[in-house]
């Protein structure tokens, strides 16, 4: 497996609500100045929380471009683009035809849900 996390650009910013689990996807916030975790594919993708938090307000890193790692929710292969799951782990986009999916980087390694593996961020929209 590829190495640890290595020259990654991070930013900190308030949480919406308690980041309880390290390494899940964030999403925009309702301002500028917050992010929320992410619970869906079809939400625009920032960045990877770095660490939790206790509480609604609190300063958190979140990773929004280089190589981070990422909690996943199912199992990937590495060269997969990935995707929030409602819980805000990574999974594998979809493959449907015609329907757009928001992407936050591509997998690093291959792993099983609950698994932490390396992502290269690079936010995107791709179509299935």
């Amino acid at each position: 497996m590829m190495g640890p996390t290595t020259g990654c650009l991070e930013k900190s910013v308030k949480c919406t609500a308690a980041i309880a689990t390290a390494f899940l996807i964030a999403k925009f916030g309702a301002d500028d100045d917050t992010l929320s975790q992410a619970t869906a594919a079809a939400e625009p993708l920032i960045g990877i929380f770095q660490h939790t938090t206790s509480a609604a307000g609190e300063e958190v890193r979140v990773a929004l471009d280089g190589i981070s790692k990422v909690k996943l929710g199912g199992g990937v292969t590495r060269g997969d683009r990935l995707t929030s799951d409602a819980a805000g782990k990574a999974v594998a986009i979809g493959a449907v035809a015609g329907t757009n999916y928001n992407s936050i980087g591509t997998a690093l390694a291959s792993g099983v849900a609950d698994d932490i593996i390396p992502v290269h961020l690079c936010p995107s929209r791709p179509q299935g």
